[in-house]
């Protein structure tokens, strides 16, 4: 075995030798089933470290799972209906969607996804990732998609799906509605407008291009200002409409000049009253984002150069009364963080029901169990149901027709699916006039209406439900409002059950500076880099210890290297032991040579192994990555290794019999406690010591409760805290760690095992029953010449010679009293022990010591 753990060279051995096959899930299994319904990420191209974070700890979940004895599903899926890559198609080729047949178009987002996703899958093994490739699943397929249109077919005769002309989210640059969970508020500072419309009414607004869009202008009821205007009418200016001023409770008097005016529409609160009071239907706002014919002279433009043109005109006229910069909040489209608007138009929906889908994911078990408030919040401040439609091309097709006769919709029948209405025909004529002439729907589904039927697509629907609910949903806090709503929302509606048992919920990932990773500001790490200086191994471990399940982690370059130096850690561990577990088998007999620093290592290790497997069920990582890293580190190599050693090499045969078998176990049970986190360096230390298949096909550590024993625990840590302190005896006399010393004394009320003392120190070390006398004696006075020079002149030798020649008992007590009279030529003169240094010793019979004293054990070290 090299010195050098090579992280590189390891991984790709095991990548090459590893099948995919020992993670395919078996339905027929005795083992008790878990599975996991495994985010389907959209195929950027780049696994980026967010990901890693993600499916690392999707990975610790299924490896520990899996060796507890779990037949675990983990299954891939891609979630491919993106807007992002109809954008990235048009750049690439130059073209824009309609410039060719959507069929054509189609085919090139396909390609494109398709080079996508093998890149991902590469970075994915390199993660290595115990995915079951067998299970995997691509949404842009027909036998995927073929679910998702069964899906809307049976939520449509079950009345959940509906038709119908109302208000939505649009994004301009997209072209398409959205959801209104696919919005991102984004903080800014923008201008507040002062209109004025007539003399009595004078409007403050961030929005001047929607003055055209103007239905009632609103005031509180209690707003003295305004109270005799109420039920009058004032002209807008562009669209010379005359309008009522209405009062209502929800204006704040205090922004602005206290009056609004309610356009259709300029944000939700518009909509709201806009059906409050019956207001008029005044659309100006086309889907690209520019005015229609009813903004007069502004039609054609877009919204800001509306905005710009309207100010400018308004200041000519006089209407402009003043500006004020003031914070702004604006939603943007989350995929391209275009404004968007809200426009009137005819759209498929979802309904909505808010108390049974709260009340299913309150039978959710969520980890962070706070997580469910942010469900809970979102789900209660929902105002409109779920627009599913898109005015796209790569996306699900909506398996709808209209007979070009009589206007009758039709909707697929499931065993016509998977159709495409654009392209195919309705199997049999209009039901309501028997037409064979139909317009195919060529509007398609949104995204999430692919992904959020994945539990129920992995089990089996819509032919059978294996097994259901799943067990798991592991995913981003980012998505609660999407992917965890919708999911719960469809599978309540489909099977009337809840998707699965638990939600373990992962933070985001942020820059080294704290904030959140971006390519533009420069703190943006790609997970391939990583791989490719530290290993995989590292990445993970990063992933594991950075952080605490639901909270966000900031990527540490100093972890990933913590985590490249505990792996040579572990990898010296393992040549140590290779060298002492070569043609070694274990044996029980072999217990009965156990001796304290054993016993005290095995009972530690027993325990280190209840814990970790206590956060493992808890899906605390970070705890129990710790927990292994600081036992295999510092109890196990810094301070076990280190006292057996001498046994090892020097001890007879069943002192060595006593330390392998400690060995054995403790590297047995480390590597399969690293297996979850660490795969490639587990099962390379795995197959150099035990040559015994994969790790990764092994048991979890079990405790052992035999070896939990507070007495050896009690001892051992006795005796690695005695060696501690000789250590740093050595240190402090500058002596080599190694190197040989006298006679070691040791006396403890209770006793203990010396053997490992003697051989971690290189001394003779004998256990005393009972506490010996310790003296202490002056041995050497030695003057302070430039005290006693100058006071004593030429009588200072003599001085010195009087000193020197008292007897032990006479120094002592001179060291004691700090006064002494000696006579010097008949003269008596006093002298004080401040001018003198005195040198001690401690002496057991006629050995000279030096002390230590560990808790009530005193060691006794023969002096050199």
């Amino acid at each position: 075995m090299e010195k050098e753990y090579k992280a590189r060279e390891v991984e790709d051995k095991w990548l090459r030798l590893w099948k995919d096959d020992m993670y395919y899930f078996d339905w027929d299994s005795k083992k008790p089933h878990f599975i996991i319904d495994t985010p389907p990420p959209y195929p950027t191209g780049s696994f980026h470290i967010g990901n890693a974070l993600n499916w690392c700890y999707i990975d610790f979940i299924a490896r520990y799972k899996r060796m507890k004895g779990y037949e675990v599903m983990f299954p891939q899926g891609w979630d491919c209906h993106g807007l992002p890559t109809e954008v990235k198609v048009e750049e690439l080729y130059g073209i824009k969607k309609n410039d060719v047949p959507r069929e054509k178009f189609r085919e090139l987002c396909v390609e494109f996804t398709e080079r996508n996703i093998k890149r991902m899958k590469e970075t994915m093994k390199k993660l290595g990732l115990s995915i079951d490739w067998s299970k995997e699943y691509v949404t842009m397929y027909p036998e995927y998609y073929r679910k998702t249109q069964v899906s809307f077919v049976r939520l449509y005769e079950k009345g959940w799906i509906y038709k119908g002309y109302h208000p939505v989210i649009v994004c301009p640059r997209c072209e398409t509605t959205i959801a209104l969970a696919e919005i991102e508020y984004k903080e800014g500072k923008t201008k507040l407008n002062y209109i004025k419309f007539d003399e009595n009414v004078i409007i403050a607004t961030t929005r001047p291009e929607l003055i055209p869009a103007c239905v009632a202008v609103a005031v509180h009821p209690e707003d003295e200002r305004y109270k005799d205007l109420v039920g009058k009418t004032v002209v807008v200016p562009i669209s010379g409409k005359e309008v009522k001023i209405i009062a209502d409770e929800e204006v704040d008097p205090n922004y602005g000049t206290g009056m609004v005016m309610i356009c259709t529409f300029g944000d939700k609160q518009d909509v709201r009253w806009w059906k409050k009071h019956g207001l008029e239907l005044r659309q100006v706002l086309t889907r690209d984002g520019k005015l229609n014919e009813k903004a007069g002279k502004y039609a054609g433009l877009t919204v800001s150069e509306a905005r710009e043109k309207i100010i400018e005109d308004f200041k000519k006229e006089g209407r402009l009364i003043k500006v004020e910069e003031v914070d702004h909040k604006v939603g943007v489209c989350w995929r391209c963080k275009t404004p968007v608007e809200i426009i009137p138009e005819e759209q498929w929906f979802v309904k909505v029901d808010k108390e049974r889908v709260l009340e299913a994911a309150r039978k959710i078990k969520w980890i962070p169990e706070h997580m469910y408030l942010r469900l809970e919040d979102w789900v209660e401040s929902m105002e409109w149901d779920w627009v599913i439609s898109r005015q796209r091309v790569f996306a699900t097709p909506i398996p709808v027709w209209y007979c070009e006769n009589c206007g009758e919709t039709i909707v697929a029948k499931e065993e016509w699916l998977p159709v495409d209405p654009t392209k195919d025909q309705p199997k049999e004529p209009c039901p309501k006039c028997g037409s064979t002439k139909f317009r195919g729907e060529d509007d398609v589904l949104d995204t999430w209406m692919d992904s959020s039927i994945t539990p129920l697509a992995i089990v089996g629907w819509p032919e059978e439900l294996k097994e259901y609910p799943t067990h798991l949903r592991p995913q981003g806090h980012d998505i609660i409002r999407t992917w965890a709503f919708y999911t719960i929302l469809r599978s309540i509606y489909l099977v009337n059950q809840i998707p699965w048992y638990e939600i373990v919920i992962n933070g985001m990932v942020l820059g080294e500076d704290g904030r959140k990773m971006s390519k533009s500001l420069g703190n943006y790490v790609e997970a391939e880099e990583v791989i490719e200086k530290y290993g995989a191994d590292c990445l993970r471990q990063w992933a594991a210890i950075g952080g605490v399940v639901g909270s966000d982690v900031a990527f540490s370059w100093k972890e990933i290297k913590s985590a490249s130096r505990f792996q040579q850690k572990f990898w010296s561990l393992t040549r140590f032991s290779a060298m002492h577990l070569e043609n070694y088998e274990p044996k029980d007999e072999h217990e009965q040579y156990l001796r304290d620093a054993d016993r005290w290592i095995l009972s530690k290790l027993n325990k280190l192994v209840k814990e970790v497997d206590e956060a493992m069920e808890n899906y605390s990582f970070s705890e129990a990555l710790k927990l292994i890293r600081g036992f295999t580190w510092y109890e196990f190599a810094d301070n076990y290794v280190e006292l057996v050693k001498n046994r090892l090499y020097s001890g007879d045969e069943k002192e060595k019999l006593a330390a392998r078998y400690t060995l054995y176990k403790v590297m047995n049970a480390l590597i399969r406690l690293l297996a979850p986190f660490t795969p490639f360096l587990s099962e390379e230390c795995w197959n150099v010591l035990f040559k015994d298949g994969s790790v990764h096909m092994q048991s979890y550590p079990e405790v052992e409760e035999k070896f939990i024993d507070e007495e050896a625990e009690r001892r051992g840590e006795k005796i690695r805290k005695i060696v501690e302190e000789i250590r740093r005896y050595k240190h402090d006399r500058k002596m080599a760690l190694n190197a040989p010393m006298k006679r070691i004394l040791i006396y403890s009320p209770e006793k203990f095992d010396v053997r490992d003392i003697s051989g971690a120190v290189n001394a003779d070390v004998s256990f005393i029953e009972e506490m010996p006398k310790i003296e202490t004696k002056v041995k050497e006075i030695k003057p302070k010449y430039s005290v006693i020079g100058p006071k004593f002149k030429e009588k200072a030798k003599k001085v010195v010679e009087a000193v020197t020649k008292l007897s032990e008992e006479e120094k002592f007590k001179f060291m004691e009293t700090g006064k002494l009279e000696v006579e010097v030529n008949g003269e008596r003169i006093e002298l004080s022990s401040d001018w003198f240094e005195f040198k001690l010793e401690k002496v057991v019979g006629d050995l000279s010591v030096d002390v230590l004293e560990v808790e009530n054990v005193v060691v006794m070290i023969e002096r050199v």
